[in-house]
């Protein structure tokens, strides 16, 4: 399988979506406001906070469970865009070297706490929103939006982001699948041809586009894509956001890892 498919395959998501289970008969409103409220909660704990995120992690495991999607899939494209946010953590302990707590007799600095904190948000941000969208649809959060009074400009706008997202990745693969096939060795590989190739793309997107457009307006394109905005939030639409939210709140405003393992500590002795 090729790299391209194997990892850009954002669609592969979309497919999902069309799955039969609870999770993905939940209204996308429902969805969109519970995995809202649980990115700010998460982001909200302070930088040096560990103990307090793990228990976040019940809100994946139950969209995965619940909703019948594959962990492989998910896990790939976190791995995918992990390397940015190493690069944008990997410097904190460079910066803070004061020593907040010694595990086995090995003195840890809040530098490398925090990136572990920075790491753990991003899994559990990132996360929710793929599975978001493997359990909804790009077209159904939009139409979600919509539903909850975004203006259509920016639903629009979205939209065709992720229409033609599509489009941009496989021209920019069909040239480097062209490169490969008209190189030898290393010959094509330095920084003068990828800025040739990054040139070309450009090009060819402003010609792609100017075609797109002139076909859309063609078939009667006015500036505003009308969606199938239909559905009533129903009794599981409500249990779902109540509970979640319920539970949020209380894993923001109390120590329940704390309060549990109070709990353990004790029975054991």
């Amino acid at each position: 399988m090729s790299f391209d498919s194997e990892f850009f395959n954002i669609g592969y998501l979309d497919t999902l979506a069309y799955r039969d289970t609870l999770v993905h008969r939940i209204d996308a409103r429902t969805k969109l406001f519970v995995t809202g409220l649980f990115i700010i909660s998460v982001v909200s704990f302070p930088a040096h906070e560990l103990a307090g995120l793990v228990p976040y992690f019940i809100y994946p495991v139950f969209l995965l469970a619940a909703g019948d999607i594959p962990l492989k899939a998910i896990l790939k494209k976190v791995l995918l865009v992990s390397p940015f946010v190493i690069f944008v953590g990997i410097f904190n302990p460079l910066f803070d070297r004061h020593v907040v707590m010694s595990l086995g007799g090995i003195d840890i600095s809040g530098g490398w706490v925090s990136f572990a904190s920075i790491m753990l948000k991003f899994v559990l941000t990132v996360s929710s929103a793929l599975l978001l969208i493997a359990t909804t649809s790009f077209v159904g959060i939009c139409e979600g939006l919509g539903r909850m009074k975004v203006p259509d400009v920016f639903v629009t706008q979205l939209l065709f982001l992720y229409r033609y997202l599509f489009v941009l990745l496989e021209e920019a693969f069909r040239m480097v699948r062209a490169r490969e096939a008209r190189s030898f060795g290393r010959k094509g590989y330095g920084v003068k041809p990828f800025i040739s190739l990054i040139s070309v793309l450009m090009v060819r997107t402003f010609q792609r586009a100017e075609r797109v457009y002139g076909a859309m307006v063609s078939r009667g394109f006015s500036g505003k894509i009308t969606l199938h905005r239909t559905g009533r939030i129903g009794a599981s639409d409500l249990a779902f956001g109540t509970v979640f939210t319920v539970l949020f709140l209380l894993l923001r405003y109390y120590d329940i890892t704390g309060a549990v393992g109070r709990i353990v500590t004790g029975g054991v002795r």
